[in-house]
């Protein structure tokens, strides 16, 4: 008799293992997709990155273009006053 108490434990044991497995191997594709969903949104923070790099860029360009057309204005309106 205890010896089927031992088997029927064993059972229950294996069965209950058997069940966390599939949970966990459930929860680590589940894990696997938020992964693979991160590593596609840091890729796109990255490339947004370098476009802002790149629009800062272009930017201080313009301002340096605008300060030397300011200048260029000063002085006609000096050349034109004397």
């Amino acid at each position: 008799m205890l010896m089927w108490v031992w088997i029927a434990v064993v059972v229950i044991a294996l069965i209950v293992l058997v069940l966390a497995a599939v949970r966990l191997l459930g929860r680590l594709s589940e894990l696997r997709r938020a992964a693979v969903k991160l590593q596609r949104r840091q890729e796109e923070a990255m490339r947004l990155q370098a476009g802002a790099a790149k629009l800062e860029q272009t930017m201080l360009g313009l301002q340096q273009r605008a300060e030397r057309a300011q200048e260029q204005v000063e002085q006609i309106k000096a050349g034109l006053g004397k």
